[in-house]
């Protein structure tokens, strides 16, 4: 049962309180971390299929987590975070018995794709849970006050667990075979359960419930700037590799970690600036400094002034989601901040998945500089979108 939460003080315990809650975040996207780098080697090399098959195991686990987003926000607001949080931890358990499954199932090809397609569904519901649950979760424990900083702990989770699911998958694979994949989900997520039953509950909030088409409506704009601020994101994660090999350039795994490393270092450096300075004003600065990034990327003579490109790209992207989402979640009354959270979740799925086939048609002709600069003036006109809400919601509320 749900137990009214309790706001601690501004200091370490209450740090604590919030990582207590986003570990549940790390432990998912660990498991969907191992997956990333295996699948498509396993689909294409053990099971002879061809590459469209294979990028459609990847892409199958975000479908559902963009389908699922309006029960994981709505879950949390009628039954409580926590529960959300469970349900999505239980989804990622049965994706690794599914997986386990598709392991043994290698003999029979299709029975096997079918299965591991099973097991993306299931991890794509339990990831759009366990995000939205968490952080909703974590709010309730620590207080809206703190809403910026629940969120960017939420998402240093998420990057560090995919930083380091990657190369875990690789070695468990090669150590113990693909079944070790499923294994090591089903006993990750086992563990997350053990965790999560023991800790608080958050209170769930009584009110209206809103429809979900108005909550949508409500942060639409919030979300329409994080998806024209993730552009630059999507193609630098996509095709920084293919951009590096047209130069004739080495290091663009480095560049990658170090786009990580200052996406991180923002958000635990400069986290605390949403709350002081207000969310408008961040996600202008920050879509700027992206908008700025991109460019220097794009028109990069050397690899050190690409890696320059990629670390500011990735100073600027850092603080885009919580600064919008802080005001975006303000939209709704408290009874409806978990819908309106994931309502506005939808438009980063929305754009990392559509930025692929944008980013490859414009560099068809093998030239990746006009797609960098394409997805700058897609973060300035975030930046102005930014600029006019601002003034007609902001301006009075953050003066």
């Amino acid at each position: 049962m749900d137990i009214p939460a309790q706001t601690p003080p501004r200091s370490t315990s209450l740090t604590l309180r919030i990582v207590q809650i986003v570990c549940f975040t790390f432990l998912a996207y660990l498991v969907i971390g191992m997956q990333l780098a295996v699948l498509p080697p396993f689909v294409h090399d053990e099971l002879h299929f061809g590459a469209v098959l294979a990028g459609l195991v990847i892409s199958t686990q975000y479908v559902a987590t963009l389908l699922s987003r309006g029960f994981a926000g709505r879950t949390s607001d009628t039954s409580g975070p926590k529960r959300a949080a469970i349900v999505g931890i239980l989804a990622c358990a049965v994706s690794g018995v599914l997986m386990m499954m598709a392991a043994m199932l290698r003999e029979w090809p299709m029975a096997s794709l079918a299965t591991m397609l099973l097991a993306r569904l299931a991890l794509g519901m339990g990831e759009s849970c366990v995000a939205t649950g968490c952080i909703m979760w974590g709010i309730g424990r620590v207080g809206s006050e703190h809403t910026a900083k629940v969120i960017s702990w939420n998402g240093i989770a998420t990057y560090g667990a995919l930083a380091v699911g990657a190369p875990a998958g690789v070695l468990l694979v090669s150590a113990a075979g693909f079944i070790a994949i499923g294994v090591a989900a089903l006993v990750l997520m086992l563990l997350a359960l053990l965790l999560a039953w023991r800790r608080p509950a958050a209170r769930v909030e009584a009110g209206e419930r809103l429809p979900m088409h108005r909550v949508f409506g409500r942060v639409a704009p919030y979300g329409m700037g994080l998806a024209l601020g993730s552009v630059g994101f999507g193609v630098i994660a996509t095709f920084i590799t293919l951009y590096y090999a047209s130069q004739g350039w080495t290091g663009a795994a480095p560049t990658l970690s170090l786009f990580g490393v200052c996406f991180v270092g923002v958000r635990l450096v400069l986290g605390w600036t949403i709350a002081h300075f207000g969310g408008y004003r961040v996600a202008l600065g920050s879509l700027l400094v992206e908008a700025v990034g991109l460019v220097v990327l794009a028109m990069a003579n050397h690899v050190g002034i690409a890696m320059l490109g990629a670390a500011l790209s990735g100073i600027g992207f850092s603080l885009i989601f919580p600064a919008l989402g802080v005001v975006a979640v303000e939209r709704v009354s408290i009874s409806n901040r978990g819908a309106a959270l994931a309502a506005y979740s939808v438009f980063i799925d929305v754009a990392l998945g559509v930025t692929g086939p944008l980013g490859g048609w414009i560099a068809s002709g093998g030239r990746y500089g006009p797609m960098f600069i394409v997805a700058s003036s897609l973060s300035l006109v975030a930046a102005m979108l930014t600029a006019v809400l601002y003034v007609g919601y902001g301006s009075n509320t953050q003066a």
